[in-house]
């Protein structure tokens, strides 16, 4: 539970998400999915439905990890099953999402680098992120974290009326 950060930009607690804390992180997917493409999804979740998914986070023991700033979760990160064959059991797969107001100030970073420790801790081996084609920010985001780029998959997906090219990108972390 760790890390109370200042830095000039954002001075924040990124800390262990809590049950109340459910509804901000729904706000925060929810706005993701009906302005981008960074989620294949077409339709809001419930708050019920993202209940089952932190409950679920947890019971597997995967981290739900946010980022709060007075007060409010301006930001949440988590990982977890990759593929659901045993042989990929020290591989996860990662979701970093923020307020769009908390956006460009360097959280993604502070909240991805946690992330990783939190698997390197868990004896993670590699962490890889799913990213739209198209968004170039987040291509060089994880590149500047030292992802690299192993898969392009063309029109895997739809949203918004057209195909969707889904990136690959990973890490290894130890």
């Amino acid at each position: 539970m760790k890390t109370s950060a200042t830095t000039s930009e954002i001075p924040m607690l990124i800390r262990d998400a809590r049950q109340d804390d459910v509804p901000s992180i729904l706000a925060i997917f929810n706005h993701v999915i009906a302005t981008s493409t960074a989620v294949y999804c077409d339709d809001p979740v419930t708050l019920e439905e993202r209940e089952a998914w932190f409950a679920g986070r947890r019971a597997q023991g995967f981290p739900v990890i946010v980022a709060e700033e007075d007060g409010r979760v301006i930001g949440y990160a988590s990982y977890g099953v990759f593929r659901g064959f045993p042989g990929f059991r020290f591989t996860v797969e990662h979701s970093v999402h923020l307020a769009e107001d908390s956006r460009g100030k360097g959280l993604g970073a502070r909240l991805l680098t946690e992330l990783e420790e939190r698997a390197r801790q868990a004896g993670m081996h590699v962490m890889v992120g799913g990213i739209d084609a198209a968004n170039e920010g987040s291509i060089r985001f994880h590149r500047r974290l030292g992802y690299a780029e192993v898969a392009r998959m063309p029109e895997v997906g739809i949203k918004f009326g057209r195909w969707l090219d889904l990136v690959f990108m990973q890490k290894r972390l130890s």
